[in-house]
């Protein structure tokens, strides 16, 4: 095979044509599982030695989260970053020429300083701060994370390979594109051999779509670096041994001998665990469980590893490849966090997230996509999948299972309520989860209306109902019911619910509560239009996860007993919002006292920190129409004399491509932004050098 030096050359590569493999959508999901997995797999020994893990655990090859009382599902850089960066593809209207550049304006625009995605370890220890600040002081991608800038040591870390399998997976069988997208996506923050890493990893995983042969494979990882790198010589020594030596144990020695932590220095170099990647696939033999128990026992970066070899894994065999005596799949139940800036995709599953990157694909290739149950929310059509659907604490008991690869059958194990649900935000078992904090905002919200087609599949009838649960006094979780319908023997029927008024407290999950014997099938579930809800501090001051709701990007959320957001931000300018890509053409209006401020006042179709449209009061006595997209416009200015410590009535419209601005009804602004990307999202404050004051915020669809 030609080796081609993707690593060096800046001219992008063009996807191939024709159309998807035939089991692409069932690949794309394996792969998104053999990540997670991982990733749930190692967190738990992240960094341990292999001396450490050989005499406390021995072989890691099933979860050990029980043991440690952590949950399994975690909030984790691997998980948060790969989807996240992938992003840039959506919101670059998905162009083969994406650029490191726009890929660095995507790490700006949903990474909150200091407190998501990364490892916040410091410049010149943590190579993603590194990157970060250079990107935030102007410093455009790939200078941002080049080795002329940061260092050799600092430029070849690990990320830039724990963050790529997204970029493979929009590439199924075309590993040159593949890795040059890998390219792109890792010169934002890392160089040389770093990047080489990387694509390997990349070809591998889009190869994997059309070769199983495990040595062809690494072939084909070998073909886009140069045959001189450090990473080829690496490769092709762990095959050498493996060829010679049958013990993985002897070979993780040599391993560690040769290109070990003390021969590659910083706090994670990608050279040693790129190794074990390499090793244990080959001594793994294409088996999921015995490669996982290999590359997560031999130490090191264990969750960076096993994710890598798992998203590689599954698409090598598809969902296949979880078969077996052990349970990889129930107790993750498809479940994902992703905390970035936008809080609209904090809670998620691994069937959301593959339909993106199936989407991704298809728009690369100038393929038609068409979104599963006419875009349903939940709709269970790959098998095994239940998108976080679980058993309620309080449910007689049941079990739940994908049916077909297409619904969601519930079976009542004995008489009772049978209640399943899934999370719209941060579940009760996250709200302590240590490491990386979870930023979310709730998917659902008062004055939207769910709708859920279900069937009975007994021969007896069924009371059935939507339910909610939200988070009330002392934090508890409290349960909200529909009105029941009678669903008769073996028949289908729609059911749909607005969701009342709240008090504006944040709804945690969503479901289908129902009494009878008989199976209930839950096709399909979703939730659509703009909510009415004033977002406030409850009346009930022992409610506290209210603030948890807002995705905080200012430097201090006041917690006495101010206004409910009394906000500040020292340096630059601050966001805090809350709300989904869901909401469309709505009106938002607060009223806002500022104490000190450059720029302050409230924001709609809030999708990031740097993409938003707002109206503000300016220190200059000026009120503005603003639209920042990563770069700020003004869209519509007038004079306007206002005063700190006083209160001013902000109002915000936003339909279609029209916005209209109002303060204290006497300031009218309006402006027209025809073609904007910016046609959905939150809504919240903005805050720039100074501090305001706000009692509640209102959305309303009028």
């Amino acid at each position: 095979m030609t080796t081609i030096d993707l690593a060096t050359s800046t001219a992008p590569r063009s996807p191939k044509s024709g159309p998807l493999p035939a089991d692409y959508a069932e690949r794309v999901y394996s792969g998104v599982l053999g990540k997670l997995i991982g990733v749930y797999l190692g967190r738990p020994i992240e960094g341990w030695t292999y001396e450490r893990i050989s005499q406390e655990i021995g072989e890691v090859d099933h979860y050990l989260t029980a043991a440690n009382g952590a949950p399994l599902v975690v909030t984790d850089d691997d998980v948060t970053g790969t989807f996240t960066f992938l992003r840039a593809l959506e919101d670059e209207g998905y162009s083969t020429h994406l650029t490191p550049e726009q890929i660095g304006n995507t790490w700006l625009n949903y990474t909150i300083e200091r407190r998501t995605i990364f490892w916040w370890g410091g410049v010149g220890n943590s190579t993603e701060h590194t990157a970060y600040e250079r990107l935030k002081n102007g410093i455009l991608a790939p200078e941002s994370g080049s080795r002329a800038r940061n260092g050799k040591v600092i430029s070849e870390q690990i990320g830039a390979q724990i963050f790529i399998d997204g970029w493979a997976m929009v590439a199924p069988g075309d590993p040159e594109f593949a890795a040059d997208l890998a390219r792109r996506a890792a010169s934002v923050s890392h160089d040389g051999e770093a990047i080489y890493g990387a694509q390997v990893i990349a070809a591998m995983e889009a190869q994997a779509f059309v070769e199983l042969d495990i040595n062809a494979l690494i072939d084909t990882g070998l073909s886009v670096i140069p045959r001189d790198s450090t990473i080829a010589r690496l490769i092709y020594d762990i095959r050498d041994w493996h060829a010679q030596e049958p013990d993985w144990r002897a070979t993780r020695d040599l391993i560690a001998a040769n290109y070990g932590y003390d021969k590659y220095r910083g706090a994670c170099h990608i050279v040693p665990n790129h190794g074990l990647i390499i090793h244990a696939l080959l001594y793994g033999g294409g088996d999921f469980r015995h490669s996982q128990m290999i590359v997560n026992t031999c130490g090191w970066d264990t969750d960076c590893n096993a994710a890598n070899l798992g998203c590689l894994l599954g698409i090598r065999r598809g969902l296949a490849t979880f078969h077996g005596d052990y349970d990889w799949r129930g107790p993750v139940a498809d479940r994902m966090y992703l905390s970035t800036a936008d809080g609209s995709r904090g809670i998620t599953d691994a069937l959301t997230e593959s339909y993106r990157i199936i989407k991704a694909a298809s728009a690369l290739r100038g393929q038609e996509f068409e979104q599963p149950k006419s875009g349903a929310k939940f709709h269970f059509t790959l098998p095994g999948s239940v998108q976080g659907f679980e058993i309620d604490r309080e449910s007689a008991p049941a079990q739940i299972a994908n049916q077909d690869g297409g619904a969601l059958r519930i079976e009542p194990t004995s008489d009772g309520t049978v209640r399943v649900m899934t999370p719209t935000f941060i579940p009760e078992e996250a709200l302590a989860m240590p490491g990386y904090q979870l930023f979310a905002s709730p998917t659902l919200y008062p004055g939207q209306t769910l709708t859920a087609l279900v069937r009975n599949d007994g021969d007896e009838p069924a009371q059935v109902r939507l339910v909610l649960r939200q988070y009330g006094a002392d934090d508890r979780s409290e349960l909200i019911s529909g009105e029941p319908v009678v669903l008769a023997a073996y028949t289908e029927q729609r059911l749909t619910w607005r969701v009342p008024d709240n008090g504006g407290l944040p709804i945690h999950a969503v479901g289908l509560e129902y009494d009878g014997t008989a199976p209930v099938v839950l096709d399909s579930l979703t939730w659509s239009g703009v909510p009415t809800v004033t977002l406030t501090r409850p009346d009930d001051r022992s409610a506290t996860l209210w603030r948890r709701a807002w995705v905080d990007a200012v430097d201090h959320f006041e917690g006495r007993d101010f206004e409910a957001f009394r906000i500040s931000q020292n340096e630059g300018r601050g966001v805090m919002a809350q709300g989904t890509r869901d909401w469309t053409d709505y009106t938002v209006s607060a009223e806002i006292t500022p104490y000190l401020a450059r720029n302050v006042g409230i924001a709609c179709r809030v999708q990031g920190l740097k993409r938003y449209l707002a109206l503000l009061l300016s220190s200059d006595q000026v009120a503005r129409l603003v639209k920042m997209d990563d770069t700020e416009t003004i869209l519509a200015e007038v004079p306007f004399a206002w005063e700190l410590f006083t209160p001013y009535t902000f109002l915000l419209r936003a339909e279609g491509d029209q916005l209209i601005g109002r303060i204290n009804d006497t300031a009218l602004l309006a402006a027209s932004d025809p073609g904007s990307r910016l046609t959905a999202g939150g809504a919240g404050f903005v805050i720039e050098e100074g501090t305001m004051g706000c009692e509640a915020i209102t959305v309303s669809a009028d």
